[in-house]
């Protein structure tokens, strides 16, 4: 079993600002480089209040953007970094003063890591040799190993004869080959370029199912979180903003910051009023009326959500391109992004970037020309896609 466990575990790295910078900081001057992190009298918050229960063999990632505390929370399972506060527990065991070679953990790294004298065969069976293991059995775990990642013919070869993507496989082998509890990695496929990210993504995806361990996957590209993860932390200045699948963190964000970094294109906002018409919920947003669903209308109801401006939130994918109409809502054609399969259309709504998404295959029966740039485009969108977030504080989804 390889069960993971973080009871409000918290980072902090000690303030070396001199007393002069603390206090023209505490006054109102100096500037932190736009860092949200939080600064105490202990020194910078990194991580805080971090709770999460991962289950054995759960693909859990952490994703956030730079500097949000990702991979310092990874590097605290590791053992890499001290935990300033709180427990974290491996198998029910608190590893927090444990040493990282005692933890049963293995770790894969950006940069890969490879020993560049060695073969790759050498590099496989190296964390093996240090630990004593006997000489056919280090042979058969690497030749394994090896076969599971497609890079049996590579075993003779040194690192700098391989491709990223090549290296990149060696590195997870070199893990894997330990047979470790618990399986970290640290933005593994960021150095590669998209095409073999994608190849790569499919490869991971793969070896978990062939391999019997718990993965911890820290990553900024939350493509890469969506189709990796069993379940998604995302965080931002060193706080869980929401912990959940996939389906879950994408159909109902907790809150903006959430919304804005999951899904792509970025979801549109919408400055708009939530009103009540009897005992029904209401949208205002540029004089239209949107009726929210009754799953909606229950959790507004059930958290006694009050009348209030708003900020609206719905996805590029969900905006119905249509005929202009009392209903509906319209702007300019700013740019027109041809991608394929289809095409997305940034529309300036009274000097709002709006992102619609329109699929190229089907000729638009009110659009028949296309979506010239300069071109007066109307749309609309169902109460159910809509995302209703308060314009205060944490600007929280109000349904939760």
């Amino acid at each position: 079993m390889a069960e993971v466990s973080f009871k409000h575990v918290k980072k902090v790295y000690p303030n070396t600002e001199s007393k002069k910078d603390k206090k023209n900081k505490k006054n109102g001057h100096g500037n932190d480089g736009g860092s949200n992190l939080e600064v105490t009298d202990e020194g910078v918050l990194v991580v805080k209040d971090f709770n999460l229960d991962i289950a054995d063999r759960e693909f859990i990632v952490l994703v956030g953007p730079s500097g949000c505390g990702k991979s310092t929370t990874l590097r605290m399972i590791a053992g890499l970094e001290d935990i300033t506060g709180g427990e974290i527990t491996i198998d029910g065991k608190v590893v927090n003063d444990i040493d990282p070679k005692d933890r049963d953990i293995a770790m894969v790294f950006q940069s890969y890591a490879l020993y560049p004298h060695l073969s790759v065969y050498d590099n496989l069976a190296f964390p093996l040799k240090i630990r004593k293991v006997p000489k056919d059995q280090i042979d058969k775990k690497v030749r394994e190993a090896a076969e599971t990642l497609g890079i049996t013919e590579y075993l003779d070869r040194k690192p700098k004869a391989l491709s990223g993507g090549q290296r990149q496989r060696v590195a997870i082998g070199r893990a894997i080959v330990r047979e470790p509890k618990v399986l970290l990695m640290d933005e593994p496929l960021s150095n590669l370029d998209a095409k073999l990210r994608n190849q790569m993504r499919a490869e991971i995806i793969k070896l978990r199912q062939k391999i019997d361990t718990t993965f911890i996957y820290v990553t900024h590209d939350q493509v890469e979180a969506m189709t990796l993860g069993d379940r998604i932390v995302i965080m931002k200045d060193g706080i869980a903003q929401q912990i959940g699948t996939p389906t879950e963190v994408f159909d109902h964000p907790s809150n903006i910051f959430v919304a804005g970094f999951i899904g792509v294109p970025q979801m549109n906002y919408f400055d708009a009023e939530l009103k009540k018409n009897g005992s029904q919920y209401v949208v205002e947003v540029d004089g239209v009326t949107v009726v929210p669903c009754e799953e909606k209308q229950a959790r507004l109801a059930a958290n006694n959500v009050v009348p209030q401006p708003i900020t609206l939130g719905v996805r590029p994918e969900h905006l119905v391109i249509t005929a202009p109409g009392k209903d509906t809502l319209s702007g300019t054609v700013d740019v027109s992004e041809m991608m394929g399969s289809s095409v997305h259309l940034h529309l300036d709504c009274d000097g709002k970037d709006v992102i619609a998404i329109v699929q190229t295959q089907e000729i638009h029966e009110v659009y028949k020309d296309g979506f010239p740039v300069g071109r007066e485009v109307s749309f609309a969108f169902d109460g159910n896609v809509v995302h209703m977030f308060s314009k205060e504080g944490t600007e929280k989804n109000l349904e939760f």
